[in-house]
């Protein structure tokens, strides 16, 4: 089941689909069930919302505009290094434990909209990711039980503008300039993916050449570790965004550098999922 949120005309929106035929809803209607953010905050069935949705009218996804699935997400908790190939890509050693770094919503943006180039970098990035969306909070899950805290997932485009990145020893500021988060195009639910989103296919495509080629399984903590080894720290809450991480083939690593500008396409596609697609603008 997938679900997505989306703006007509000036009033928001949800939707359940299949990926070609969607049904929704506004939020004036007198059965519109609340966005995202707010069922999943209050860990409403999923599933029986969706079911509901289905009698609502069809939805053409070309007169809408997609939002990110959840525009409100209290943590954004984002994995460095999580492929071997791509810390041998960018000179660091397999990490033994998660390296985190974390984005905000302010970041974030639906598919179709502009990643926004900024006037002040020439090296704005691509990083396609999965994401695992926490549906159920939790503190010290044990990671035989994490899956169970996992409500749907999604695509990430982890814009990273790497000037500003290495600036620092912390990663922060070159990953939260504005519009550069593109998260969606919709959630799937957990039941139609394996467990954990693992030995999904993976690609990111830059006008259409293929520039990322990976697969989940290759992941070095997956899903449920990343869970597990968090909540030793934090209360995961639902709602929270697990961005688990980008293979090699980053455009930092590549002789010559390549990096994205405006005019681009960038499209991420996981299998079983969908292809999360955007243009590059530049700052107005």
């Amino acid at each position: 089941m997938r679900f997505a949120v989306y703006q007509y005309q000036d009033r928001i929106g949800i939707a359940v689909g299949d990926g070609v035929r969607f049904h929704g809803l506004t939020a004036e209607h007198p059965d519109y069930p609340g966005d995202l953010d707010q069922l999943l905050a209050r860990e409403a069935d999923l599933q029986a919302v969706g079911a509901r949705l289905r009698s609502a009218p069809t939805l053409s996804l070309d007169e809408v505009r997609l939002l990110p699935p959840l525009r409100r997400p209290g943590k954004i908790i984002c994995m460095g290094l999580n492929y071997r190939d791509h810390s041998a890509e960018t000179g660091f050693e397999v990490p033994s434990y998660p390296t985190i770094f974390t984005r905000f919503a302010s970041c974030l943006i639906g598919h179709g909209a502009g990643i926004v180039k900024p006037a002040v970098s020439d090296q704005l990035d691509y990083e396609g990711e999965l994401v695992a969306v926490i549906g159920k909070g939790g503190r010290h899950i044990l990671q035989q039980q994490a899956l169970a805290h996992v409500a749907a997932y999604s695509i990430f485009n982890d814009a990273s503008v790497r000037d500003y990145q290495f600036r620092t020893p912390q990663w922060t500021i070159g990953k939260n300039f504005d519009a550069t988060g593109a998260f969606g195009p919709w959630l799937v639910s957990a039941d139609e993916l394996p467990a954990g989103g693992g030995g999904l296919h993976l690609q990111t495509r830059l006008n259409g050449a293929v520039v990322q080629d990976a697969n989940t399984a290759d992941m070095v903590f997956d899903v449920a570790t990343q869970i597990a080894l968090l909540s030793e720290v934090m209360t995961l809450a639902p709602g929270d965004l697990l961005v688990t991480g980008t293979p090699a083939g980053i455009g930092y690593s590549r002789k010559p550098q390549l990096f994205m500008k405006p005019g681009d396409i960038c499209e991420v596609e996981i299998e079983g999922i969908g292809v999360l697609r955007n243009p590059v603008i530049a700052a107005a």
